[in-house]
């Protein structure tokens, strides 16, 4: 499985930030500036690692992170909450 999350929540909110202010502006942009507004949307991308929804797996595994433990026994697997306190 790979792993999305980034290594701090507002680290993970900012890219977020930058990469729906950049889709968005790259359509927005259209009437005022013509197509050269069209690339912002490689850097939106780029701030997503790829998809707005490897984005937002990411921001489920940033949130989730040291909150959750997988243990796997005879293979069967489950989700329990860790007893030590989540990282900052």
């Amino acid at each position: 499985m790979t792993d999305f999350a980034s290594t701090s929540l507002p680290r993970h909110l900012i890219r977020g930030a930058v990469g729906f202010g950049a889709l968005i502006g790259s359509v927005a942009l259209i009437p005022v500036v013509g197509f050269l507004s069209l690339l912002l949307a490689p850097i939106g991308l780029l701030a997503f690692r790829g998809c707005p929804t490897c984005w937002t797996i990411g921001l489920i595994q940033t949130i989730s992170r040291d909150r959750l433990e997988r243990t796997c026994v005879d293979g069967r697997c489950t989700l329990t909450a860790t007893t030590s306190p989540p990282r900052v």
